[in-house]
């Protein structure tokens, strides 16, 4: 057993035998049937702490010879599999942490050290098929390979770190890339290679050094898609076990989406308010908000307009093909927005291509990227909406017309009424605050259509539930009438509580009141 050769399983044991495990074992499976075939390059990216390095212990621990990993996946779900026994521990693995090797190396000779501490462990057990002094990695992995016939897998951490790291350095990406090129395309000792970082394979010029990789990335996890974090049956099981509100929960850390799996959960964040039996903001607090600011305020026509339409709960289409996989490299608002959803602050609709704010947690972030920049109208608006709340529970349509005035007075230099949609996003803006106590669903499907915004009350808030309608020149009536009519509060079955039922209206020609609201209170039973 080594540290780059043949790691074993210890880090995998102290995993399971965590509080909480939730079983993704199942991912073998997939790599399994990767193995010795065309599609045994496996590039998975996923944002920092959703699981990516105990996802390669898993692996170490089920490949690495020289250790009995039986009794460890033993009640687990790889071992109901029909080919478990076929591959457990019987592959060298080389497990590699480009993060450390960063750290430790001196400036600018990262694949030199590289190279110089694995080969260290390779002579140790393969030394006698190693002759030459000076050998380079490759080479040497050659020579064992038509000495013995042994295949490697590679399993390496933090892949992108010396794109993420050494942003300036495009002569050390390029040396860097060359080298995995040459060690792992096309030769014959490489049985799997799963690489995982944030970032996808990085482009340069008209080809990527290494196309020969599949990709798995927060635009399309493909097969990967409920190995990327906690799916909503897990999360169901942890919040029985340790007595937490399903609905708190997936308000705060629910939002990520794909094609299958259309609720994914941010792994990190429910084991903390699992283990804390307290909701918080947990993923982001391990890193400073000042990076997202420098995102957000990058001088991208329209950027700014999509951001606060994503803030009042509004999507945004993406083109996400330009992004050239590096966080240097910036042409248009695109590549701003593709790098957020990589990084996690950002949900995706691969279907609708389209970007969002996924959560509470997320939500708080780009909140308190925005107080320390250039958002102050923005700010006061976020700021504002807690009266605006207050007065729509109170009834008090005109306040609320009043308020609605004012906040799109702020927000009129960066978002642009239009249309009802546009509308919406100002409305869900000018209610920020309260998303403390509600659900906020944008086009809920509802009757016999869909209702523009639905505010439903988190368990244990004693607060009425919203239907809000939305016209744009038209009237206040005519959007209460549309709810009643159109039976949009049908979507809130299983609700017993008050109903309150606004009516928006924006008048384009009104420049001194374009804002009129109506508001009428209704129970459940009278639907």
């Amino acid at each position: 057993m080594g540290i780059y050769l043949n790691p074993g399983n210890i880090s995998f044991a102290k995993t399971i035998r965590s509080e909480i495990y939730v079983d993704k074992t199942g991912l073998i499976a997939c790599t399994n049937e990767c193995l010795n075939t065309r599609d045994h390059y496996l590039c998975v990216s996923r944002p920092r702490r959703f699981g990516k390095s105990m996802t390669l212990e898993m692996l170490a621990a089920y490949y690495s010879c020289g250790c009995d990993s039986r009794e460890l996946f033993a009640g687990f779900k790889i071992a109901q599999h029909k080919d478990f026994e076929k591959h457990l521990n019987q592959y060298d693995v080389i497990y590699l942490n480009m993060q450390q090797f960063l750290i430790e190396a001196d400036a600018g000779n990262v694949i030199k050290y590289l190279e110089q501490e694995v080969l260290r462990e390779l002579r140790k057990v393969y030394g006698q098929y190693l002759d030459r002094e000076q050998i380079r990695f490759a080479a040497a992995l050659r020579e064992i390979f038509v000495e013995t016939g042994r295949q490697f897998i590679f399993l390496i951490d933090e892949w992108d770190c010396v794109m993420r790291e050494r942003q300036e350095s495009e002569t050390m990406q390029k040396q860097y890339l060359d080298f995995l090129r040459n060690l792992l395309k096309d030769q014959s000792y490489v049985a799997l290679a799963y690489v995982t970082g944030i970032l996808p394979v990085k482009k340069y010029g008209q080809h990527s050094a290494l196309n020969m990789f599949w990709e798995y990335s927060m635009t399309d996890q493909s097969m990967l898609e409920e190995y990327t974090g906690f799916t909503e049956s897990e999360v169901k099981a942890l919040c029985a076990q340790f007595g937490m509100d399903f609905a708190e929960t997936s308000s705060w850390y629910d939002g990520y989406t794909f094609t299958e799996f259309q609720h994914i959960y941010n792994p990190k964040s429910v084991v903390e308010a699992m283990h804390r039996h307290k909701f918080s903001n947990y993923w982001t607090s391990t890193e400073t908000y000042e990076a997202l600011k420098i995102y957000m305020e990058m001088d991208f026509d329209g950027l700014r307009a999509e951001i606060v339409q994503m803030l009042g709960g509004g999507r945004v289409r993406v083109n996400t093909r330009s992004f050239q996989n590096d966080m240097r490299n910036f042409n248009t608002k695109d590549d701003v927005l593709t790098l957020l959803i990589h990084l996690g602050y950002l949900g995706y609709a691969s279907n609708e291509k389209e970007a969002f704010i996924p959560n509470k947690e997320i939500i708080e972030e780009f909140e308190n990227a925005m107080s320390v920049g250039g958002w102050p109208n923005v700010m006061n608006v976020l700021k504002a909406s807690e009266k605006l709340l207050e007065d729509t529970l109170r009834g008090d349509a005109e306040s609320v017309a009043k308020e609605l005035d004012k906040a799109h007075s702020e927000v009129a230099s960066i978002l642009t009424y239009n249309d009802e949609n546009s509308l919406g996003c100002a409305i869900g803006l000018a209610y920020y605050s309260a998303r403390k106590d509600y659900k906020l669903i944008r086009e809920l499907p509802a009757g016999k259509g869909f209702a523009d915004i639905v505010f439903l009350p988190l368990p244990h808030t004693n607060k009425p539930a919203m239907v809000v309608e939305l016209k744009y020149d038209r009237s206040v009536s005519a959007a209460i009438q549309q709810i009643k009519d159109r039976k949009y509060i049908q979507a809130l079955e299983g609700y017993t509580g008050e109903i309150l039922l606004v009516g928006v209206n924006y008048n384009k020609d009104n420049a001194n009141k374009p804002h009129s609201c109506v508001i009428e209170r209704v129970g459940k039973a009278n639907k």
